[in-house]
């Protein structure tokens, strides 16, 4: 989360004299000083190269001070979630958008249309409650990620979507598919229960900046894989792995990309390192034999 009082950022780097990778690979670099809210943003410059960070995050700044000028200044910590949730879900009209919308992601695009997944707009969520004196924190749900207030009476989980406070029951309802049905049927019902309760308790544990940001890559990945389109999708997987460069499987997925896409060197480069860290994977065998035959072939032939 990003805390500003005044719509100035100072970066220890000029974005205009990197590339948007190499930017991104600044923000992320070290996790004490990582900007949730602007990596996230960073991550729009994949289908936006010359996308403006600092305008969006003026955009937050402007949105977080709007929503300061309706708050006294004693204002209770409910007093506070209660304006935000106004402002954010009646005046805005913040709702859900489409998950195989790579715009819906994107947080410039999500503030301008006023739509967005829910890791999108738990962003948004999380950087105006820190403005306006709230502690939040991201949960990284399956299917659907959520918000965490603390608040002086206890904790709330809130859907970023709606403002909606769900229950316990409602959460355990949203896991439940979750858990392996023939365990269930082996454990009993009361073993079920507690190992829901379990599942529960560890989806409520806090999100790192770092996860939710991964979180919001596999997203545009898996929208990228789904529309076809090869060089967006490298680029999300470039930032997969500049985000996370000891996920081996981030790198197994770039190379198979960058076998697709004819960059034979790149991807052995890639497949390589896959299997030097894989140790015993179920897929050891087709990798190697995909190696193989791209060391073969050597680089495309163009007519």
């Amino acid at each position: 989360m990003r805390v500003a009082a005044l719509s100035i950022h100072f970066r220890p780097m000029d974005a205009r004299s990197l590339s948007s990778l190499e930017y991104f690979a600044a923000l992320v670099a070290d996790d004490d000083s990582l900007s949730l809210t602007e990596a996230a943003a960073a991550i729009a410059q994949v289908g936006e190269p010359e996308l403006d960070l600092q305008a969006v995050l003026t955009d937050l700044d402007t949105l977080a001070w709007r929503l300061r000028q309706r708050l006294p200044a004693d204002a209770a910590p409910l007093q506070r979630v209660q304006a935000l949730h106004h402002y954010l879900y009646k005046d805005l009209g913040f709702s859900a958008g489409e998950v195989d919308d790579p715009a819906c992601s994107h947080l410039n695009r999500v503030l301008q249309q006023r739509r967005g997944i829910p890791v999108a707009m738990a962003v948004i969520y999380l950087e105006l409650a820190g403005q306006i004196g709230l502690q939040a924190d991201g949960l990284a749900f399956p299917g659907h990620f959520m918000v965490k207030l603390h608040l002086p009476l206890g904790e709330a989980v809130i859907d970023p979507l709606s403002g909606r406070s769900l229950s316990r029951q409602d959460l355990e309802a949203r896991l439940e598919p979750y858990l392996d049905p023939d365990a269930v049927g082996r454990l009993g019902l009361e073993a079920a229960s507690g190992a829901l309760g379990e599942l529960l308790a560890e989806h409520l544990q806090p999100a790192s900046a770092r996860d939710i940001l991964a979180r919001m890559l596999r997203n545009l990945e898996r929208a990228h894989r789904a529309s076809g389109d090869l060089l967006q999708l490298l680029q999300i997987q470039h930032r997969q792995v500049t985000l996370e460069p000891e996920v081996w499987t981030w790198r197994r997925e770039r190379g198979q990309t960058l076998a697709q896409l004819g960059l034979t060197e790149e991807a052995i480069e890639d497949l390589q390192c896959y299997l030097d860290h894989a140790g015993r994977s179920s897929d050891r065998r087709r990798i190697s034999a995909q190696l193989a035959a791209l060391r073969e072939a050597g680089p495309p032939r163009w007519h």
